[in-house]
């Protein structure tokens, strides 16, 4: 059975980061240019958030703020269900199916090991059917 631990093995590149007090127009300029919808956010003691698409269309743009005057801080989300590297895909699928989100935060004790993102897993069920759910 796949975990969370083949899943971030298998991606491309594991995540970007940004520090919370780069400006959300930084961010999204970043995010444009390597094709990503998502930034982790860290500063020097370690994971802080994620700040992504979502993130910006609801606390930036339907709040009426400046994307050039708005911190990734201010507006990231903090909330998202995290998973151990043992943790399955179908569990993952589950979690994120559950709680309806899009991204799950992978740690390995209290250490930030990556992000599994939905299209991550979708790509894990169509490449290997037949390993990911009993």
């Amino acid at each position: 059975m796949r975990t969370a631990k083949d899943v971030l093995q298998q991606k491309e590149k594991s995540f970007l980061t940004v520090k919370p007090d780069v400006k959300v127009l930084d961010a999204l300029q970043l995010m444009n240019s390597v094709n990503l919808s998502y930034l982790v956010v860290m500063d020097d003691s370690g994971f802080k958030g994620i700040f992504c698409e979502r993130d910006y269309s609801r606390n930036v743009i339907l709040k009426g703020k400046s994307s050039d005057q708005t911190s990734v801080i201010e507006v990231m989300t903090t909330d998202l269900p995290m998973v151990e590297l043992t943790t399955t895909v179908e569990q993952c699928m589950n979690i994120l199916n559950t709680r309806k989100v899009r991204y799950l935060l992978v740690f390995d004790d209290q250490l930030f090991q990556g992000v599994i993102t939905i299209n991550d897993l979708l790509r894990q069920v169509i490449h290997s059917r037949e390993e990911v759910f009993d």
